[in-house]
């Protein structure tokens, strides 16, 4: 008696017999292995492009007014550099994902976040830390309107408000309340010291209006 599936079977030209489904079965596997084979190429070409930690770039940044040269590899943050390799410790590691705004320094103006900027990318862009807005051993504005509106507790995310704040004033040397929580808004404190913090900067920018915008 004959299978239910004989009906599929053919003879081929090499005198075997095969079925409709080890035909397609076998060119199935068959794509399978190709489609393999594509994927593992494109992931060798990926993998070929990446940039291998050990290669070494040279970087120019301009820091607190003063040229560093240096070199560095392409995966480091300007964070990891300026406190591991320059000893500017007043920027502070945080959450190292762009959340807290511990390592706030300031970019061309711009307050950015050192744990999410690469080095490499700050080649030539006058970069502005805590250490810079000192005067030898005189506070600067921001700096001297937080101590004297106590806006910190522990202190660990005043360094990421001051740098949050000058960059403020910079650009805006007269803010309203609701321009100030702004500013601020993207450097968080586990003390909740945010009522101060506010006072601070708006006494900030009086000092500043006061000493003709220096900071």
């Amino acid at each position: 008696m004959k299978n239910d599936h004989d009906h599929d079977e053919t003879k081929t030209g090499f005198g075997r017999e095969i079925t409709r489904r080890k035909f397609l079965k076998t060119m199935g596997s068959g794509a399978a292995i190709a489609a393999a084979s594509d994927v593992l190429k494109d992931r060798g070409t990926a993998e070929a492009e990446v940039i291998k930690p050990e290669v070494i770039v040279r970087v120019n940044l301009f820091i607190n007014g003063l040229r560093r040269s240096l070199v560095v590899e392409p995966r480091w943050s300007l964070l990891y550099v300026l406190r591991e390799k320059l000893g500017l410790t007043g920027t502070k590691v945080g959450c190292e994902r762009g959340e807290c705004g511990a390592c706030t320094v300031l970019i061309d103006e711009v307050p950015r976040y050192a744990c999410l900027t690469l080095a490499v990318e700050a080649q030539e862009a006058q970069i502005v830390t805590l250490e810079g807005l000192m005067h030898g051993e005189k506070l600067g504005a921001v700096q001297q309107a937080f101590v004297e509106h106590d806006a910190f507790q522990c202190g660990y995310c005043t360094p990421g408000q001051i740098m949050s704040a000058e960059g403020l004033l910079r650009r805006n040397p007269s803010p309203n309340p609701d321009e100030i929580r702004r500013a601020m808004s993207g450097n968080l404190c586990r003390c909740g010291a945010y009522a101060h913090i506010l006072r601070a900067v708006g006494r900030a920018a009086d000092i500043k209006d006061t000493k003709g915008g220096v900071s």
